[in-house]
C-alpha cells in the first residue's frame, strides 16, 4: 500500500469488495483514491477488463486512465486494461451491441444540438406551431427535461400542464419518430435507451452486467435518475460498487442530478461501508473554516468537516461597492495592480459569477485595463458553421440516412441544387416513404427538376459514394483532407468572408477538424469514421477541448460558478454576493432544497480558492436601466458566522451592511 496516502485514503483503497461510499470533500484527492483502488484491485487478482470506472467528462476519464496506467507500469501490447469512460460513452458501447432490440439500426447516428433543432423545427412545422409560440430551442429544452426524468412522449402528453407544454408534448412524439426514422439518437437517448434496454431485455442486461465484477462511479452526487438505475442494474449481481462523491458539491439539479442518490446510498446498499476523505490539500485553513461554516447550514447532508493540510493563511475578505460598475472597476484594478507589481500572473486569478449576465461589466473593465482574459463558456468549437459543415459530410459518409446532415451539405458549397429543388426531392421521398438518400439517383425522373439540378444531384451522390468506397482502404486523415479540397470549401469561405482575418480563422477551424481526426486515429486501437463521429459527439457536448485550451493561456479567467467546479486558482473573486444573484431569485421561496443547492454552489466557489478569497457585492444594482438597492446575500452572514439560521429574503438582511 502506497505510503503517500493518508489513513482515510488507504482505508478506501484497501476496501476491495462490497458496496463502498467514499465521501470525498473538495480538494481531498478523490482521483488519487479511485486510481489507486483500480491498481489495488488488479494487484489482488481482478482481471483489468473486469473493472468498469465511470465518470462524467472525457477529461476526467482520460486523467483516470493515464494515472491508472502509470501506477500499473508498462503493459504489453494487446494486454487487457480497465474500462474507464463517461456514462454516455459506456451507453454508446452497450447500444452498439444491443440497440437493434429497440428497433434502431446498429449503425445509429448521434445527433448534436444543431441536428436536434433541425428535427425540432420540422416537428413544430408538422403540427403548425409558429416560432413565436414555441421555438425549436425551447422544444429541445422541454424534451431534454422529460428525457432526463425518463418521461416518454405518451407520458409527456399526460403530464403537460400549460398550453406550451401540451404543444411541446405533441411535437415530442413527432420529434422522436423522426429521430428513429433517421436511425439516430440524441444525447439524452443514450441513457434513456440503455435504461429501456435493461428494463425490457433481461438477457442483454445479464450480458452487460456479466462483463464486470467491479464498478467505480466518480462524482456520484451528479447522477440523474437514468444513470442511477443503470448503475444499480449493472452492480446488482456482484454488489462490488464503489461510489465517490461529495453531496456538498451537488450543483446540477437543474439538469437532472439528484443529490438524494448519494444521501441514501446506505439505504440502497445496507451493507455499505462509508469512508470520509476530509483532509483538504488545496485551500488554506482560513478559507476552509468559512466553507465549513457555510455548508453546515444545509440540513440534508452527510456529516463531514474539511480539515486543512496547509496553514491558516490570509482571512477571506468581503468588499462592498456602491454599484456594479464600481465593483467591476475596483476588482479589475486590484488584479491589474498585482500583475503590474509582478506579485502575481494573470492565470493566478479567477472571477466567478453566478449568472451569465454578470461578466459583461468585468469584460469591459478588463479590456479597458488591457489585461489578458478568457471568458469560459463562449461558442463551442463544434458549434461553428464550418466545423458543422465538415462534420455533416462525414456523417453522410458514415450514415447516408442522416437526413439532417444530408440537407445541410447537399448544396454546400453551392452546386446548383436550390431550395425549391430540395423541396421537390423531399416531396418524392415523403410520398414514397423512403429516405432522401435513396431518392437521389432518381432525380432525372422527377418532374420540374431542371437538367443543371439533376447534374448537381448526380455529382453530389457520386462524390459521396466515391469516398464511402475508400473508407476501409485509406487513412481517414488523407481521405477527409482530399475531400475537403475537392469540394472547394476554402474557396467557399473566401467567397463568403471578405476579411482575411475571418477567412484564416474559419479555415483554421476546418484544419482543426482534420487535426482532431489525426489525434483520434493515433490513439484509437481500431480507428473508424463511425468511431471518430462518436468521439466528437461525446467530447463536443462537453466543450472540454475549448475549455482546456483557454485555461492553458496565461490569462485571467472569467467564468460562472457552475463552470468552475473541479478547478482551482491561487486567487478567487466571488462577485455579486447579493440576494437574488446568489442565491438566485428563482431559488428563493418555499423550496428549501433550491436554496440548499445555491448554498452548495457558493461552497464550490469558496473552495476553488487556494490562497486568497475575496467576496464582493454592490449595494445598488441596475434593473431595467434604474438603480435599485440590493440585499447582501444570506450566505455572507453564514460565512462570517453572523447568522444563526439561513435568513429568508426580506428579514434582517435588508440593506444591512456586511462588516
Amino acid at each position: 500500500m502506497p505510503v503517500h496516502l493518508n489513513a482515510a485514503q488507504r482505508d478506501a483503497v484497501s476496501t476491495l469488495s462490497g458496496p463502498l461510499l467514499v465521501l470525498a470533500g473538495a480538494g481531498t484527492g478523490k482521483t488519487r483514491v479511485v486510481t489507486y483502488r483500480i491498481a489495488e484491485l488488479i494487484k489482488h487478482g481482478t482481471p483489468p477488463d473486469r473493472i468498469l470506472a465511470v465518470t462524467f467528462t472525457n477529461k476526467a476519464a482520460g486523467e483516470m486512465q493515464q494515472r491508472a496506467a502509470e501506477l500499473l507500469g508498462k503493459r504489453r501490447k494487446g494486454q487487457r486494461k480497465p474500462e474507464i469512460s463517461t456514462f454516455h460513452s459506456l451507453c454508446v458501447r452497450v447500444l452498439r451491441r444491443h440497440i437493434t432490440r429497440l428497433g434502431y439500426p446498429a449503425q445509429f447516428a448521434i445527433y448534436d444540438r444543431g441536428d436536434q433543432e433541425s428535427v425540432a423545427r420540422a416537428a413544430l412545422r408538422d403540427i403548425r406551431v409558429p416560432g413565436e409560440v414555441l421555438r425549436p430551442s425551447d422544444l429541445i429544452n422541454f424534451i431534454s427535461r422529460w428525457k432526463t426524468a425518463s418521461v416518454r412522449p405518451a407520458e409527456a402528453v399526460a403530464l403537460a400542464a400549460s398550453d406550451k407544454e401540451h404543444l411541446a408534448a405533441m411535437a415530442y412524439r413527432r420529434y422522436q419518430r423522426a429521430l428513429k426514422a433517421a436511425g439516430a439518437v440524441d444525447f439524452d437517448d443514450l441513457l434513456l435507451c440503455t435504461e429501456e434496454l435493461f428494463a425490457t431485455a433481461p438477457d442483454a442486461l445479464a450480458a452487460e452486467a456479466g462483463r464486470f465484477s467491479h464498478l467505480l462511479i466518480d462524482e456520484y452526487q451528479d447522477t440523474n435518475g437514468a444513470q442511477y438505475r443503470i448503475i444499480k442494474c449493472l452492480a446488482a449481481p456482484h454488489r462490488n460498487l464503489c461510489v465517490v462523491g461529495d453531496d456538498d458539491q451537488s450543483i446540477y439539479g437543474w439538469r437532472g442530478a439528484e443529490v438524494t442518490h448519494i444521501l441514501r446510498f446506505q439505504r440502497d446498499w445496507p451493507e455499505a461501508k462509508v469512508v470520509r476523505l476530509e483532509e483538504n490539500y488545496r485551500s488554506c485553513g482560513a478559507i476552509l473554516e468559512m466553507a465549513n461554516r457555510l455548508i453546515a447550514f444545509n440540513r440534508h447532508r452527510h456529516d463531514k468537516v474539511l480539515r486543512a493540510f496547509r496553514e491558516a493563511g490570509e482571512p477571506p475578505r468581503v468588499l462592498q461597492f456602491p454599484d456594479e460598475t464600481t465593483e467591476a472597476n475596483q476588482v479589475v484594478e486590484e488584479i491589474r495592480s498585482q500583475i503590474f507589481r509582478r506579485i502575481a500572473q494573470p492565470r493566478d486569478f479567477a472571477i466567478l459569477c453566478r449568472t451569465n449576465e454578470q461578466p459583461r461589466a468585468f469584460e469591459q473593465e478588463l479590456r479597458r485595463a488591457k489585461l489578458p482574459y478568457v471568458l469560459i463558456g463562449g461558442m463551442s468549437f463544434f458549434d461553428r458553421k464550418e466545423v458543422r459543415d465538415i462534420l455533416a459530410y462525414l456523417r453522410v459518409l458514415a450514415f447516408p440516412r442522416d437526413e439532417v446532415s444530408l440537407l445541410r451539405i447537399i448544396n454546400t458549397p453551392p452546386r446548383g441544387i436550390g431550395q425549391r429543388a430540395v423541396e421537390r426531392l423531399l416531396a418524392q421521398a415523403v410520398g414514397q416513404g423512403r429516405p432522401l438518400w435513396e431518392v437521389l439517383p432518381e432525380a432525372a425522373s422527377i418532374d420540374q427538376l431542371p437538367q443543371p439540378v439533376v447534374k448537381g444531384v448526380q455529382a453530389f451522390r457520386q462524390l459521396i459514394e466515391q469516398y464511402q468506397g475508400q473508407l476501409s482502404e485509406r487513412p481517414l486523415v488523407d481521405l477527409v483532407g482530399e475531400m475537403v479540397h475537392r469540394i472547394g470549401y476554402q474557396d467557399e469561405i473566401n467567397r463568403q468572408y471578405k476579411e482575411p482575418a475571418d477567412q484564416l480563422a474559419r479555415w483554421n477551424s476546418v484544419e482543426e477538424v482534420i487535426n482532431a481526426l489525426a489525434a483520434y486515429q493515433q490513439r484509437a486501437e481500431e480507428p473508424s469514421l463511425m468511431g471518430f463521429l462518436e468521439d466528437v459527439a461525446l467530447v463536443g457536448r462537453e466543450d472540454q477541448q475549448d475549455k482546456e485550451s483557454q485555461l492553458a493561456r496565461n490569462a485571467i479567467v472569467l467564468m460562472t460558478l457552475h463552470s468552475a467546479k473541479g478547478l482551482e486558482f491561487p486567487q478567487v473573486y466571488l462577485v455579486g454576493m447579493e440576494e437574488g444573484i446568489l442565491p438566485h431569485h428563482r431559488s428563493i421561496g418555499d423550496n428549501d432544497s433550491a436554496v440548499d443547492e445555491e448554498r452548495r454552489l457558493c461552497y464550490v466557489g469558496v473552495t476553488r480558492a487556494r490562497d486568497r478569497l475575496t467576496m464582493t457585492l454592490a449595494l445598488n444594482r441596475n434593473k431595467w436601466g434604474k438603480s435599485r438597492p440590493t440585499q447582501p446575500s444570506r450566505f455572507l452572514f453564514e460565512l462570517l458566522g453572523k447568522a444563526e439560521r439561513p435568513q429568508p429574503a426580506g428579514e434582517s438582511t435588508r440593506r444591512k451592511r456586511v462588516s
